[in-house]
Formats: C-alpha cells, sequence, structure tokens
C-alpha cells in the first residue's frame, strides 16, 4: 500500500513540507526584493481573524508582508512557484483571496489607527526554477477596494 501522508518527527516537531518551504523561500526572496526597491518592511505573516463564513466558522485572514513605500502603506501577497509552464503566480490571486485580504487590511489598519493612511495592495511573483536564477515580479496596486464595494442603486428599474 503506497503511503498517503508521511510526517517525520525530529526533536519533536514535525518538519516543513516541500511546498511550505518554497513559499518561506518565496516570500524571504519577496523581502528582500522589496527593500532593494526602496519599501520599509513592517512586519510579515500578519494573521488576525477576520469574521465567521456562511456556516458560523470563524476565518482567519493572512497577509504576508506589511511594508511602506514612500508614504503608503503597502499589502503585499506573495505567490512563488517552482514553474509558470502550469499557471503563472498571479493567477491564484482570485477574488476571494483579494476579499480576504482586504478584510484583514482593514482590521490591521484599525488596530494601528492609520485609516487616514494612503495603501495599496500589491503582489510579488516569485518563480523559483531548478538552479536558475529566481525570477521576482512587482506588481504595485494589483487591486483595489473599489471593485469590491456595492455599487449604490440609483432608483431606476430599467
Amino acid at each position: 500500500m503506497s503511503r498517503i501522508l508521511s510526517i517525520n518527527i525530529e526533536d519533536g516537531h514535525p518538519r516543513q513540507t516541500i511546498s511550505a518551504q518554497l513559499g518561506i523561500d518565496g516570500e524571504r526572496l519577496a523581502a528582500q526584493f522589496l527593500e532593494d526597491n526602496g519599501y520599509r518592511l513592517v512586519l510579515s505573516n500578519f494573521k488576525v481573524p477576520v469574521g465567521r463564513n456562511s456556516r458560523g466558522v470563524s476565518v482567519t485572514g493572512e497577509i504576508d508582508i506589511v511594508a511602506v513605500d514612500e508614504e503608503t502603506l503597502c499589502f503585499v501577497e506573495v505567490k512563488t512557484r517552482r514553474s509558470s509552464e502550469f499557471a503563472e503566480p498571479l493567477a491564484s490571486v482570485t477574488r476571494r483571496k483579494q476579499r480576504q485580504i482586504i478584510r484583514t487590511a482593514r482590521v490591521y489598519r484599525r488596530i494601528f489607527n492609520l485609516s487616514q493612511m494612503p495603501h495599496r495592495y500589491d503582489v510579488v511573483s516569485v518563480i523559483l526554477e531548478g538552479e536558475t536564477e529566481p525570477s521576482i515580479e512587482l506588481i504595485k496596486g494589483f487591486w483595489s477596494e473599489s471593485k469590491f464595494r456595492k455599487k449604490a442603486w440609483s432608483g431606476d428599474i430599467y
């Protein structure tokens, strides 16, 4: 019978899975890339409860990197892949993921009283293909909250 799940225990702690380690490596490279491009890093892996889903289960939101670019607070999502052959890393920043990051960013801004500070949502795409140099791309303002705002009803029926 083939093994479906394998957890190796060393010193009482489970090892990182290969995909988890890939994400950690990607976030480290993204953080360095952002610093090299003038961002001031504030924190990484900000996690906070953001509400409940339709079944009443508590939902936790996470922001990979919070940084400041000039005078703008940036909430950065990092997507790391071994290859872009199947799909670009940006394809996994879905509307659902964007909405979750917006909710988490609102909590962050409320906690630290930053509601008046300009902010935006950036994405860093990292491709770690074999032994080649990593490919890193920064997309500033990948999405905005405006596309999630409900439209005001004008009263016209048709």
